[in-house]
């Protein structure tokens, strides 16, 4: 899953619960904190294909999307929490025709407001509408510096187009954030898209490497890239950093499977993150539809404070009470709370497990095989070696995702399967 939304400025400090509105001191709040961050994913529409997104492969399946009424809403009672950053996403947001007026009201409320898009459908008149609504900024994505290779892995023609948005950006006074999703396919242009970042003017450039969930994990064979990759990739950033870290703010987020120890899920499970998908489906992280088991509340059955204090999706792994060994006893419980609840699952069969990617977890070795086999495709003596090792890319479209949804009802699954038999 590649997180693209995560926090790239600084956001305004939350509100005591005794300043804002609608929110009273209780014993919840004197345990546990309110979200700071909502994400508000408004739609699973998107006009591009990308073989890494995080939705969930069966994303046709939850095409009821809350109205705007609703989302409204869920800003109000998300705001009464304590939330102060809110990221517009999908999909792609702007295939709905209500962003300004979202956008308005969260501005109204004091949120720090972040749209994430793929530039398409931000026209020139949608760009002065949203600054004139208190868009604070914009995050656009790019899947290379080369016309080619974007538009390859967003199976779209949109290369172009990306470019003269982002110049609009900057012609509107937007600070930028530049988004380009990592792989194999695409770290040994690292240079090329730094300098395509620095041309365009960005204040930030997120490099975030592929995290395998969602449409990247059935990728994963194509995607995954070397750790020589990684390494070349890692000192070009830092020679960057030297030269240009003034100029523009680069940030590098590692996968998870050449580390060996975890990161925090979403900073800690019902903690800071609080999600809303397409459907009104509240999620502890963006990829928890994926857990078998885990009953998501929804705001259209459900107040919004009841979900974050009481529900079972959002206290099922919330804090350190849960954990099992060796998670239990390790002395680094507090740094990483287990690691990801996801990966865990998807590569165990349990997401209550270590996280595989600790060298501490009895299942390390699954994060291993998955790193060697990168390794020994990048590697092999032929062309007819390398394809034994692969299988084609396969690209999120309706049809695909359908394909998902039909293969998983006739099994009896809850949820499609990624690979290896693993639901994602």
């Amino acid at each position: 899953m590649t997180d693209l939304s995560r926090p790239t400025a600084p956001a305004a400090p939350a509100a005591s619960a005794a300043s804002q509105p609608g929110l009273q001191p209780d014993s919840h709040t004197a345990t546990t904190p309110p979200p700071l961050w909502l994400l508000a994913e408004l739609t699973y529409r998107c006009p591009l294909h990308c073989a890494f997104c995080y939705n969930p492969l069966d994303y046709t399946d939850h095409h009821r999307e809350l109205s705007t009424a609703q989302w409204l809403d869920v800003l109000r009672d998300a705001r009464a929490l304590g939330a102060v950053q809110l990221g517009f996403s999908g999909g792609e947001p702007l295939v709905r025709d209500d962003v300004e007026v979202l956008v308005e009201e969260a501005h109204r409320l004091g949120f720090y407001t972040n749209l994430i898009t793929s530039g398409v459908g931000l026209t020139d008149a949608r760009l002065g509408a949203l600054k004139e609504a208190g868009l604070d900024h914009i995050q656009l994505s790019f899947q290379d510096s080369t016309q080619q290779l974007n538009d390859f892995l967003s199976s779209t023609r949109t290369f172009e187009l990306k470019q003269r948005v982002a110049t609009a950006l900057k012609r509107h006074g937007f600070p930028m954030v530049l988004n380009c999703v990592l792989h194999r396919y695409n770290l040994p242009h690292v240079d090329k898209i730094i300098e395509m970042a620095l041309a365009l003017g960005a204040e930030y450039l997120e490099l975030a490497n592929t995290q395998y969930y969602g449409w990247a994990r059935e990728n994963q064979a194509q995607l995954m890239p070397t750790r020589e990759q990684l390494e070349e990739a890692e000192a070009v950033v830092a020679r960057y950093r030297r030269t240009h870290g003034e100029r523009c703010k680069i940030f590098f987020v590692v996968p998870d499977y050449f580390e060996t120890r975890p990161k925090r899920c979403m900073n800690g499970w019902g903690a800071v993150f609080l999600g809303i998908a397409p459907d009104g489906a509240a999620l502890p992280c963006h990829a928890a539809r994926g857990l078998p088991g885990l009953a998501l509340p929804n705001v259209k059955d459900t107040p919004l404070r009841e979900i974050w204090y009481d529900s079972d999706a959002f206290n099922r792994f919330r804090g350190l009470s849960w954990l099992k060994e060796p998670c239990r006893s390790c002395d680094e419980k507090e740094h990483d709370l287990g690691g990801c609840r996801c990966q865990a699952y998807l590569l165990t069969g349990d997401a209550a497990n270590a996280d595989p990617v600790c060298d501490k977890s009895p299942f390390h070795e699954q994060v291993v095989k998955v790193v060697r086999h990168a390794a020994s495709a990048a590697t092999a003596a032929s062309p007819q070696a390398a394809a034994a090792h692969e299988q084609p890319i396969l690209f999120r479209t309706d049809a695909n995702s359908r394909r998902f949804s039909s293969a998983a009802c006739a099994s009896g699954e809850a949820e499609p399967r990624g690979n290896n038999g693993a639901r994602s």
